[in-house]
């Protein structure tokens, strides 16, 4: 199993829902974990749990992750931190674009090509990217976390050929919806979230998610998975719109 290859990790968004969940697994694997999250109070309780390494960075600020980062090998990357803001292109503000691009993307962006160099030096590395199914179908609303997530898309292809002959291996996570604090930030209220997108509805949990990236970074190594859609058995995507106009 490819788990004995690897000593270290990194897991972005890592305070709460899938990111914790991904550390407590990669810990209980035997790994290093480095733990990267705003939240230094959540992230310190993660620590005590499971023996991680605390990181209290913003990833947007990519100095600071530079810093953070210097001096660590890291074996397995998991780029799980993401944000989501309401609307369509018609009525999202500077901010809602701003954000999502810096968290979503950029620092995707930045946090591989502060890491990757490393592990084509050393001939190893797992890089597992958290998209959404939001990466590859169009529904309403949302067209900023669509795009963003879409670019993680495509950059996991890419970095499969950036990484062409070196035992590089990249997964890609596309998940439906999962039981996390997403909506809660997203409505600014943790319990009307509940009531309208979980209470009700099988949704995905933080572990169903794990339990994908440790198959992906458990399978032997000559094998990348590349592309995993994960949904729940009752959220189904796709659909068809065709107004008819009377003019």
């Amino acid at each position: 199993m490819p788990f004995s290859d690897y000593k270290t990790a990194l897991v972005t968004g890592a305070s709460t829902g899938i990111g914790a969940v991904v550390v407590e697994r990669l810990t209980k694997r035997g790994l290093e974990v480095h733990a990267v999250a705003r939240d230094a109070e959540r992230l310190g309780d993660l620590a005590r749990r499971t023996g991680c390494t605390p990181h209290a960075v913003d990833i947007t600020d990519t100095a600071a992750l530079a810093e953070a980062l210097r001096g660590i090998e890291v074996d397995v990357l998991v780029n799980n931190a993401g944000v989501s803001r309401p609307g369509n292109i018609l009525s999202a503000d500077e901010f809602a674009i701003d954000e999502q691009v810096a968290v979503n993307i950029q620092a995707v962006l930045h946090l591989v090509r502060l890491i990757m160099p490393g592990m084509v030096e050393r001939d190893l590395g797992h890089i597992v990217n958290i998209s959404s199914i939001a990466a590859v179908y169009n529904f309403g609303g949302n067209t900023i976390y669509h795009a963003t997530k879409a670019a993680v898309h495509t950059l996991s292809r890419q970095l499969r050929v950036d990484g062409y002959g070196h035992r590089i291996r990249v997964t890609e996570i596309c998940p439906g919806r999962v039981e996390t604090e997403i909506f809660g930030r997203l409505l600014g209220d943790m319990e009307a979230a509940q009531r309208l997108y979980y209470d009700g509805y099988e949704s995905l949990k933080p572990e169903d998610i794990a339990d994908a990236i440790d198959y992906a970074i458990g399978s032997p190594r000559h094998v990348n998975i590349g592309h995993l859609e994960i949904m729940p058995t009752f959220q189904v995507p796709g659909g068809l719109n065709f107004e008819r106009r009377a003019d």
